[in-house]
């Protein structure tokens, strides 16, 4: 590969796995489709299927990737059998489509460490085989062998290009321009949106409106433009847009139905006689492009742990401050003051970049169930809501491999074979939903199922025949503390070991996982009626706000989000239940327990006890502490061994005056 091209090696991997991703996403959605009876959904599956190949086979083109070109285009090919008539549409067709995009995401993995990408011949082969065969009329069920592809059936390779995508005046791009309504040219809608009143964030609601709503055709105008959105102006919180697509009515409906808190939506068709305006808005997410930038994930790590420090050492230079007189205090505190406020803008600001939306992680999910519903021999259908729902990168990164379980869990253990399903009074086709929401400070990711559910019963036996519970233990628990007993290590109801699941590992790594990033897990299930899986994410882990205390001469931190609140008591005065303290508060009874005694401090001599309302792992608990000692902004660094094995700390952070301070992870410390 030329050196000049090399420059452009990081951003041409990017997009390729977006358009990949998308590619195997489309094709899952169109077999759906499909079964459904094809339809508009199938058409508009097909010719997003086709985009995203034809992109592909355009930048690898344009980066020389003459094998990955090749492939793409035998793809490309495939697919549009089915653009001309969907009704050829074929089961074993789709089957050769996702294993060429399995096989092209390997190849441009390949290529970003640096490769030889030669031609697959052999899945060549294939894909022209098949296209030739369905043109003809057959089908692939019944198709032999495949045989080689004649010489002449090279891939045609589009010229290098200065960009890495087909240019838009090229005879291929016309396949990536909005389908015409049959009149001509693409369709014009006027669409009126009102934010809900609940919305703690109209403009973004009204800013990812528009950005959908740019995916599907031209903005041609938006009211309020996106400049103004992007600085929060939303008069009466409506949004009017007028587009340019070709999609019908129903798939702009359908997309807009993915976003959350919108009061209202109207489309309307514009009349051919109106005057159209042509123009694009110049603050329209199309004209961006030339704004925006790919920047290295370690790039922003390290921005973040830099502004990190600042916040530490401002809260340093403040602490230095107050041991000087009086009168010489004032500036000081002034040029403090403002110093905070400029780096927590600028942490906001870094914070706002490393947010990413939830479909990164959500948009490969029904391939992954697809392929294990093919499997086991099911039928399952994923729908995913909230998508556009943002958290952390960092949390995002380390949340992929444990949804997956939930999902694989679901699809295995949950939803039942259609002839079980049929018998039950169920339909044949069962459904797993993915559904995000934000609750203040949180994320809410539930994932459902409509299976068979959980059994407490078989669960209570499980672990007591692993040995992780006695008998009697095992009989004290309640059915929802019992259905937690899925996420011990080896703890198992599955009647046989797969490739899938059936070890009893997958759920206690989620919990693990999720509670390393600050998060919580509740499990709830009603016998043939299926099973949800609730995760509760903080939005970042990286600043976060902790009330600070102080057990014997140890300063702990507790975080925030998980404090419902603190009162004075005296512990002598508190009625008892089950042997221990409780506390009334919020209308129930609170069990508490004394931090000092938990963490192995000597025992408070003072009866007087401040206590600290917080989430435990079955409800609300109460931790005593001798005193409380505020809120504080901590920048929270990952434990190293062996302070890591430590049941109960999450997580450190460092005082203005330089005190290291442990984070406690409070459901960790009571299970220890």
């Amino acid at each position: 590969m030329a050196l000049d091209l090399q420059k452009y090696l990081s951003l041409y991997v990017a997009e390729a796995a977006e358009h990949l991703a998308g590619f195997g996403k489309d094709l899952v959605r169109l077999e759906e489709a499909a079964r459904q009876g094809g339809g508009e959904g199938a058409r508009d599956a097909i010719d997003s299927c086709f985009r995203h190949a034809h992109s592909v086979k355009g930048m690898s083109a344009s980066m020389r990737f003459d094998g990955i070109a090749a492939l793409a285009h035998r793809a490309e090919d495939l697919v549009d059998v089915f653009r001309k008539d969907p009704a050829r549409l074929d089961a074993r067709a789709i089957d050769l489509l996702l294993g060429a995009g399995d096989l092209l995401q390997e190849m441009v993995q390949g290529a970003s460490r640096g490769e030889p990408v030669a031609a697959d011949g052999p899945a060549m082969e294939r894909l022209a085989d098949a296209a030739r065969r369905l043109r003809e009329g057959g089908r692939l069920a019944d198709a032999p062998p495949a045989a080689p592809a004649p010489s002449s059936a090279r891939a045609e390779l589009p010229a290098p290009a200065a960009s890495l995508a087909a240019p838009a005046s090229s005879p291929d791009a016309r396949a990536e321009a909005p389908r015409s309504d049959g009149r001509g040219g693409a369709r014009r809608v006027q669409v009126d949106v009102e934010i809900a009143g609940s919305c703690p964030v109209p403009a973004v609601r009204a800013f990812l409106v528009v950005k959908k709503l740019a995916a599907l055709g031209t903005v041609a105008r938006s009211s309020p433009s996106v400049d103004e959105l992007k600085a929060g102006r939303i008069p009466e919180k409506k949004l009017s847009v007028l587009l340019e697509s070709g999609e019908s009515l129903q798939a702009l409906e359908r997309a807009l139905a993915q976003i959350s808190d919108l009061a209202a939506v109207a489309l309307r068709e514009v009349e051919e006689g109106q005057p159209a305006a042509v123009a694009r808005d110049a603050a329209a997410p199309q004209g961006e492009p030339q704004r925006t930038v790919r920047v290295r994930t370690e790039i922003l790590d390290g921005f973040l742990d830099a502004v990190g420090e600042l916040i530490l050492a401002t809260a340093r230079i403040r602490e230095i401050g107050r041991a000087l007189p009086q009168e010489s205090r004032a500036p000081l505190d002034e040029g403090v003051d403002r110093l905070h406020a400029i780096v927590k803008d600028l942490h906001d600001k870094v914070m706002t970049v490393r947010m990413t939306p939830l479909a990164l992680v959500t948009e490969r999910l029904p391939r992954a169930v697809r392929d294990v519903a093919r499997k086991l021999g099911k039928q399952i259908e994923v729908e995913v809501k909230g998508a556009e729902i943002e958290l952390d990168r960092a949390i995002l990164e380390e949340l992929s491999d444990p949804l997956l379980h939930v999902l694989r869990n679901a699809a295995d253990h949950g939803v039942e074979p259609p002839h079980l399903r049929l018998l039950a009074g169920k339909p044949a086709t069962g459904r797993v939903t993915v559904h995000a929401r934000r609750d203040r400070d949180r994320v809410i990711l539930e994932v459902a199922d409509d299976g068979r559910g959980m059994d407490p019963v078989r669960l209570r036996a499980a672990a007591v025949a692993r040995g992780a519970l006695t008998a009697e233990q095992a009989a004290a628990l309640g059915d929802r503390e019992a259905l937690l007993l899925a996420c011990l290590p080896g703890v198992s109801t599955a009647e046989t070991v797969t490739d899938v699941s059936g070890r009893g590992v997958g759920l206690d790594a989620v919990k693990r996982t999720v509670e390393s990033v600050g998060g919580t897990l509740e499990i709830e299930s009603a016998s043939g009626a299926g099973s949800r899986v609730t995760l509760r994410l903080p939005l970042t882990v990286a600043v976060q706000p902790v009330l600070l205390v102080r057990v014997a001469d140890e300063v702990l931190g507790l975080p925030i989000a998980k404090v419902h609140g603190a009162a004075q008591v005296a512990m002598s005065q508190l009625d008892r239940s089950r042997g221990g303290p409780v506390l009334p508060y919020d209308g129930e009874l609170v069990p508490v327990h004394d931090l000092d005694r938990l963490l192995g401090f000597p025992s408070a001599a003072s009866d007087e006890r401040a206590v600290v309302v917080a989430d435990g792992a079955d409800g609300r608990i109460g931790l005593a502490v001798d005193a409380l000692l505020g809120q504080h902004e901590a920048v929270l660094k990952p434990l190293g061994s062996p302070l890591d094995a430590v049941a109960g700390l999450s997580a450190v952070t460092v005082l203005g005056n330089g005190r290291p301070v442990f984070i406690l992870d409070v459901q960790r410390l009571l299970a220890a």
